[in-house]
């Protein structure tokens, strides 16, 4: 594992199940061009969405433990839903001198774009059933009470899987995504604008941006979809000490480095698709826990 150079500054953390936090680093790197990011893309063990909350609680930890031994770390964003909703309290208070910023399915923003008061959630098994997913629910149909809103939740098994396993396809080889999308698409009832239909969708799983468009295609050009990745930035932003814009290492191509203990060729085809970045920022981790819960 190539080490972080020690920086007065630090570097920003990231890390998800696989590589669909990626969609979150693309927000992070357009609100803060000039910071140093680390991405660990946990693919050995995805998604997370399909393990035992102990186990996403190990890794996390884990990870975090080994993102700190590397230098000083700004911050660490959990650019995953499972992980933010089984793993951050503990992370918090394991580590309380480094702020964690989570990522949670977009449901307040959700509850004001809706005009039928039908707001479709897909989200992997692990974040839908969580607690701190009940809580975000329930305290948003509190706030939403004299609207009656109904939140039609839809947990998707397989599907980031597949989209990590897409990554090394051809762009036109999405047979299994499309079907697996259409699917739980279909599953949740009507998508429109007429009163009872779904008029706003939320991707509570940050893989998922990855197949935005045929998601969109399936619900039709006038429905909402919302995912998380420019609020989380934002929230980064407000939470560290930025550098300024003309700072030594702002040029976006050499501040950066992908990690995965998975495919480092799906990495770096990941890298080159969806983050224009060429293989030489990415790595293979080779360090493992000896105490990984299965």
């Amino acid at each position: 594992m190539a080490p972080i150079e020690p920086s007065k500054s630090g570097f920003i953390g990231v890390f998800d199940s696989g590589i669909g936090g990626l969609s979150v680093l693309q927000a992070l790197r357009a609100e803060m061009p000039q910071e140093r990011f680390v991405y660990w893309a946990d693919s050995d063990f995805a998604p997370y969405g399909e393990r035992s909350e102990q186990f996403v609680i190990e890794r996390s930890h884990f990870i975090t433990q080994q993102l700190i031994a590397q230098g000083p770390m700004k911050a660490l964003v959990v650019a995953c839903n499972t992980a933010t909703a089984v793993a951050i309290e503990s992370l918090r208070a394991t580590f309380p001198s480094l702020p964690f910023i989570g990522v949670e399915p977009a449901l307040k923003p959700a509850l004001a774009q809706t005009k039928t008061l039908r707001v479709g959630v897909m989200g992997t098994q692990g974040t839908l059933r969580s607690l701190r997913f009940e809580k975000l629910l329930q305290s948003v149909l509190n706030e939403a009470s004299s609207q009656s809103c109904e939140f039609v939740l839809q947990s998707c098994k397989g599907l980031a899987i597949a989209i990590e396993q897409q990554t090394e396809k051809s762009l036109n080889d999405t047979q299994a995504i499309d079907a697996l999308c259409a699917h739980y698409v279909a599953s949740m009832g009507s998508f429109g604008l007429a009163p009872g239909q779904i008029d706003t969708l939320v991707l509570g799983c940050t893989h998922y941006v990855f197949v935005q468009d045929i998601l969109r295609q399936l619900v039709g050009p006038q429905v909402n979809i919302i995912s998380t990745g420019e609020a989380v930035a934002k929230q980064t932003k407000r939470l560290i000490v930025p550098l300024p814009p003309n700072a030594e290492n702002a040029d976006m191509s050499n501040n950066i480095q992908l990690w995965t203990n998975g495919s480092l060729q799906a990495l770096q085809a990941a890298a080159s698709r969806w983050l224009d970045l060429s293989s030489e920022h990415c790595l293979l981790v080779q360090t493992e826990s000896s105490k990984v819960l299965n």
